[in-house]
């Protein structure tokens, strides 16, 4: 069977599933979900030999050092991939929810309620862990999920779908509520991307080159962020602790996440009480600081920056930092610079922090907090699949409720149109 043929017979199976996990209880469901768990942790010892040989190949292949961990698959890891499953259990179906229900002039109730989405694609990089949470989210959600893992984690993601697809169907799961592409052709994908007639939406996980690839490709909707550069404006009216807390804590305490820190704006009014501490402090952590050229008369062994640093999402212990003379300065280098993910403001000044929650364009913007709290689980909302910056259907953290749709239902009495 040739790459199309193969996708598309995938495709079916993942409609057909999609049509009976739609109906099925919410007590099944979550049944499913904890014997997927217990599966996964019953079979510990077969995903870490799986897991042993994409790591070595990734090591032959001279992966990063980064990219490895992001690979490997220890016990500590997988049991807390089956926590995950099992708090997606614990947490409220949405599938039925009405959200709304309101009364005609001629006696019509008309409402809203939640239904599944359908036949979830998920493409993604690295984490093999990303094949247990996804499925747990979108089963829990109605949803079938088809899942195209990348090729350097091939062996973990094919044992881990297994496990769960196995674990479902006993369970009371339909054939086809978990489908795994078990090739790593690149024409695999897409194929996939073009499945409009049997996916109804695509969810890129990994790079920017990835999220970018799929969303040329695709004639099916996605949703996506391509990049996170996040900054955070300390304003003259900061309290100097609080902001040296959230801002070392927005890019030390895990910098490679989407979330965290790439670029810190300081106002002049405020830079010569805060900054000395705060340069002196993220060099203690590690943290190779880059920054403008009032930055430097501070502190003449910073970086100079490049045009280019300030549109780079580091993803590591590097840092840009600007002196701005007002807060229009800083919301001009946001709207410039932003990805639309995560922005902060420090400030005391209440008048200046609803001005920046009204015009700064973003996912989640925060007022004296740090951003690496944009998360679904820090949101009270619970597991998510990842963080859109997508403005159609959802944005920010993907959990339950971002994972269906809606449909108006109508109850009459006879009613016809006049």
């Amino acid at each position: 069977m040739d790459i199309k043929s193969y996708i598309e017979e995938k495709g079916k199976k993942a409609r057909e599933g999609a049509r009976r996990l739609a109906t099925l209880s919410t007590a099944v469901k979550n049944n499913a979900l904890i014997a997927m768990a217990e599966a996964i942790e019953l079979d510990a010892d077969r995903l870490k030999r799986e897991n042993r040989k994409d790591i070595e190949a990734g090591k032959a292949r001279s992966l990063s050092s980064a990219m490895i961990d992001r690979l490997t698959l220890n016990d500590k890891r997988i049991k807390e991939m089956a926590q995950g499953l099992k708090e997606v259990a614990a947490l409220p179906d949405p599938v039925g929810e009405i959200t709304r229900m309101w009364k005609r002039p001629n006696g019509m109730q008309v409402g809203k309620i939640r239904v599944p989405i359908g036949v979830i694609g998920i493409i993604y990089e690295s984490r093999p862990n990303v094949t247990a949470d996804s499925a747990g989210l979108c089963v829990k959600a109605g949803n079938s999920v088809f899942l195209r893992g990348g090729s350097e984690a091939i062996n973990s993601n094919n044992a881990i779908a297994r496990i769960l697809i196995d674990a479902g169907l006993k369970a009371g799961l339909p054939d086809g509520a978990i489908t795994m592409v078990d090739i790593v052709d690149r024409e695999a994908v897409m194929a996939m991307l073009r499945l409009d007639n049997y996916i109804d939406l695509i969810i890129p996980r990994g790079g920017e080159e990835l999220i970018r690839t799929v969303s040329v490709n695709s004639t099916i909707p996605v949703i996506k962020h391509y990049k996170g550069i996040c900054h955070t404006y300390v304003d003259e009216d900061a309290d100097v602790r609080m902001a040296q807390d959230i801002c070392f804590n927005a890019k030390v305490q895990r910098p490679g996440t989407c979330n965290a820190m790439e670029t810190m704006l300081v106002h002049s009014g405020i830079a010569e009480k805060f900054l000395p501490r705060m340069i002196e402090r993220f060099r203690k952590a590690g943290v190779e600081l880059h920054g403008c050229s009032r930055t430097q008369a501070l502190d003449s062994s910073i970086i100079m920056a490049a045009n280019e640093d300030w549109n780079t999402e580091y993803l590591a212990l590097m840092l840009n930092v600007k002196i701005v003379d007002d807060m229009d300065e800083a919301l001009r280098h946001i709207e410039t610079y932003g990805s639309q993910h995560s922005e902060a403001i420090v400030t005391n000044n209440h008048q200046r922090a609803m001005q920046f929650l009204r015009e700064v364009d973003a996912a989640a913007v925060f007022v004296n907090a740090s951003t690496r709290l944009h998360d679904g689980g820090q949101f009270g909302m619970g597991a998510e699949i990842g963080i859109s910056t997508t403005r159609i259907h959802a944005r920010g953290p993907m959990g339950l409720e971002e994972l269906t749709s809606m449909k108006f239902i109508v109850l009459g009495d006879g009613q016809v149109r006049e």
